[in-house]
C-alpha cells in the first residue's frame, strides 16, 4: 500500500507566508471609501494566493501532494453586506496559477468548511448560510480550474437532541445542493456527535465518500476497531459521487485524517505532532487490502509533522515499512 502524507493550511517551516491574511466587517466598516475597502480585501485575498502558491512550491520540493487548503482565501467573502461583490475578476489570475500548479504537479487539494456549515441543522436560516459557504468553496475551486476529484469535506452536523432525525435531515438538504456541489463532497465523522458506523451510514445512503477520522473515531465509537470499519468504508470511495472529475486509469485514493491526543486529559484536541505507533498498527491492518491511501495530518506542528512523522517511519524501515520519498511511503503486510 502507497501512502501519501499531507497537511493543513499554514506551515511552520516556511516563514512569512500566511495563506489566511484577513479583515474583518468592524475593520471594513471604519474604512469611509467602500471602494477603497473592497480592493483592501481584493490585494488581501491576492496575497493570499500567493502564499498559498509559495506553499506548494514548498510542498513540491518535499514530495508533499496532498495539502488542505485555508478557508479564507478571501476575507470576507461570503459575508451577506458584501453580497453585491464579486471577487473573482480581480483575482482570476491567482486563483487560475494556484490551479494550474496543482494540476501540473498531480497534487490533490482540499477544503475543510468551517463548523457553522451544517446541513443537519433545524434553522432556515442556518441551512441557507451553509449552502452559501458550500458554493463560496466550490466556486473557488471551480476559479482554479480543478475537477470534482478535489473535494470539499464536511461533518454531518449538530444532533438537536434527536440524532436520527438530524442525520435524516441532513440526507434531505443534501438533495437540495447543486450537482457540482454534491460532487465535491466527503463526509467525516466527529468527535463527539456522529460516529463512524452512524457517519457511514448516511455516505452509504447518499453515495458521497467517507473521510475516516482515526483520532475522532478512538474517542467517539460504539466499541468497534476504526480497522474493522474499513473493509466498509473503502467502497465509499468507488461512488459516481466519489470517482466524479477523477481520471479511470487514476482514481481518486481514499484518505483519513490523523492526530493524537494533546494530553491524558485532553484527549480531543490535536497534538503538536503524530503518534507513529497507533497509526503505523491501523496502515498495517488495512494495507492487505488497500493499493493507495492519502493521510492528512491535523497537527499543531502542521508540515513539521509530517517531517517529524517520516522520520519516525523511516525508522521501521526494516519492519515492512519502505519510504518511497519526502512524504510518501509503502506498507507491506
Amino acid at each position: 500500500m502507497i501512502v501519501r502524507f499531507g497537511y493543513v493550511a499554514m506551515s511552520t517551516v516556511v516563514q512569512n507566508c500566511s495563506p489566511s491574511k484577513t479583515m474583518t466587517m468592524k475593520s471594513f466598516i471604519k474604512l469611509d471609501d467602500r471602494e477603497a475597502a473592497i480592493r483592501k480585501l481584493e490585494r488581501l485575498a491576492a496575497e493570499n494566493l500567493h502564499n498559498t502558491l509559495r506553499l506548494l512550491k514548498h510542498n513540491l520540493a518535499h514530495d508533499i501532494q496532498v495539502y488542505r487548503m485555508t478557508s479564507k482565501f478571501i476575507p470576507l467573502g461570503t459575508h451577506r453586506d458584501l453580497s453585491d461583490w464579486d471577487p473573482y475578476p480581480a483575482l482570476k489570475e491567482g486563483f487560475a496559477e494556484v490551479g494550474q500548479f496543482v494540476k501540473q504537479h498531480g497534487m490533490r487539494v482540499s477544503f475543510h468548511p468551517d463548523h457553522f456549515t451544517v446541513l443537519s441543522t433545524p434553522r432556515p436560516e442556518v441551512l441557507d448560510n451553509s449552502i452559501r459557504d458550500l458554493r463560496h468553496h466550490t466556486n473557488m475551486l471551480m476559479a482554479m480550474g480543478l475537477s470534482a476529484s478535489m473535494k470539499n469535506n464536511i461533518h454531518i452536523g449538530g444532533a438537536y437532541g434527536d440524532k436520527p432525525s438530524a442525520a435524516a435531515r441532513f440526507e434531505e438538504h443534501f438533495q437540495l445542493l447543486d450537482q457540482n456541489i454534491k460532487e465535491r463532497l466527503t463526509l467525516e465523522n466527529d468527535d463527539k456527535t456522529f460516529n463512524a458506523l452512524e457517519t457511514l451510514d448516511v455516505c452509504r445512503k447518499l453515495g458521497l465518500p467517507m473521510v475516516l477520522d482515526i483520532h475522532h473515531q478512538w474517542v467517539n465509537n460504539e466499541g468497534e476497531a476504526p480497522w474493522e470499519l474499513w473493509p466498509e468504508i473503502l467502497p465509499t470511495w468507488d461512488t459516481p459521487l466519489a470517482q466524479a472529475g477523477s481520471e479511470p486509469d487514476h482514481p481518486l485514493p481514499p484518505k483519513i485524517h490523523v492526530s493524537s491526543p494533546k494530553s491524558p486529559t485532553d484527549i480531543r484536541s490535536h497534538a503538536d505532532g503524530v503518534d507513529v505507533v497507533p497509526l503505523l498498527s491501523f496502515l498495517r491492518k488495512i494495507a492487505g487490502v488497500t493499493q493507495h491511501l492519502d493521510v492528512m495530518i491535523e497537527a499543531k506542528l502542521k508540515d513539521g509533522a509530517l517531517f517529524g512523522l517520516m522520520k519516525d517511519l523511516s525508522r521501521y524501515e526494516n519492519d515492512g515499512v519502505r519510504v518511497v520519498n519526502g512524504a510518501s511511503v509503502e506498507i507491506t503486510t
